[in-house]
């Protein structure tokens, strides 16, 4: 693909500029530094950027006007509600043991509004472990991603994922519905890594570990393997895309559920966000989750998108399952709205 005019990348003190080259997959992302975005659904956009800057200063400020109608979503109340109990049929049904039903709320944006401000706010009002933003206008990237989660950290032939599941307001509110969901999806990465890694390599470095980050806490687990020789990333996400912590166990009949039930595509919210710098062998991917990112509709009207899920198993209250929907985006969305401040 011809490359983009402009646009840039950052990454926490990462700082990638001038665009040279897009490609719509990962089988030969041997060398330069690139940048990538995945859907949900698996379109790849990765780009290539000639300058990286790995100590970059603070970006000028960027000016942010608030949100402040009300925001759709894919999925009320009712309908979300109706899902749940759907995925409880299925478990009932052996289908599925565990699925992720997400809801992708909408707010009209601005011509003019820039989502480097809104990067800005994030940084100051929801600091964020592997946060990012991407911004590629002739790649059709436009995203900010404040993600808790690591989906793939690579350092040469070693490879880590650290999946999320459990989410509440404080530790003590966590259910034992929680800390089984995490063994769950914990045992679905080894079996994804299992397929890249060699034998005897993979292994489970922490189990139900509790993270604060604001407004909530998360039990986060890692896993890790040793890859094996000749293993490119075409192969890596094949093998491990999409993330088990965002669609469920078994993920092929997860996958299905979440056809059936979400009436929208998640484009990168729960995807994948981050960068893979084929020089030095490193890359950090994270689960596209506490994102925002800005499209178009059919007659052209600009919107902002924001996701939210929750895991949804047997032991499951669908009220329950809505207000974690509510507690993971009440924060950013408030942010994005003025109601919270940075």
């Amino acid at each position: 693909m011809e490359a983009p005019a402009s646009g840039h990348a950052r990454f926490g003190s990462l700082l990638a500029t001038r665009p040279v080259e897009v490609r719509r997959d990962v089988s030969r992302l041997d060398s330069g530094f690139w940048a990538l975005v995945v859907t949900f659904e698996g379109d790849v956009t990765a780009v290539r950027f000639a300058e990286v800057d790995r100590d970059a200063e603070p970006a000028d400020p960027v000016p942010w006007s608030p949100l402040d109608r009300e925001w759709g979503t894919s999925l009320d109340h009712a309908a979300y509600l109706d899902g749940v109990r759907e995925v409880r049929e299925r478990i009932a049904a052996g289908t599925v043991y565990q699925v992720n039903l997400c809801r992708v709320l909408s707010h009209r944006l601005p011509e003019e509004a820039d989502l480097d401000g809104l990067a800005q706010l994030l940084a100051r009002g929801n600091p964020a472990p592997h946060a990012g933003r991407v911004h590629v206008p002739g790649a059709g990237l436009d995203v900010v991603c404040a993600s808790p989660e690591a989906y793939l950290l690579r350092d040469g032939d070693r490879l880590e994922s650290r999946p999320i599941k459990g989410t509440a307001v404080t530790l003590e509110a966590m259910l034992p519905k929680d800390f089984a969901e995490n063994v769950m999806i914990v045992d679905l990465v080894r079996n994804d890594l299992s397929h890249v890694c060699r034998e005897g390599t993979v292994r489970v470095d922490a189990l139900c570990r509790p993270e604060e980050h604001p407004g909530l806490v998360h039990l986060v687990s890692a896993v890790s393997g040793e890859l094996r020789p000749g293993v490119g990333w075409g192969d890596v996400l094949a093998a491990t895309f999409p993330p088990g912590s965002v669609s469920g166990a078994p993920k092929h009949t997860a996958l299905q559920a979440i056809a059936d039930l979400e009436p929208t595509v998640r484009g990168p919210y729960c995807g994948a966000v981050g960068w893979v710098d084929g020089d030095t062998g490193q890359a950090e991917l994270a689960v596209g989750i506490r994102s925002f990112w800005a499209d178009r509709d059919a007659a052209g009207g600009r919107w902002l998108r924001f996701g939210a899920g929750a895991g949804i198993t047997w032991g499951s209250d669908p009220e329950q399952e809505w207000v974690e929907t509510q507690v993971k985006s009440r924060r950013l969305v408030g942010l994005a709205s003025g109601r919270v401040e940075a």
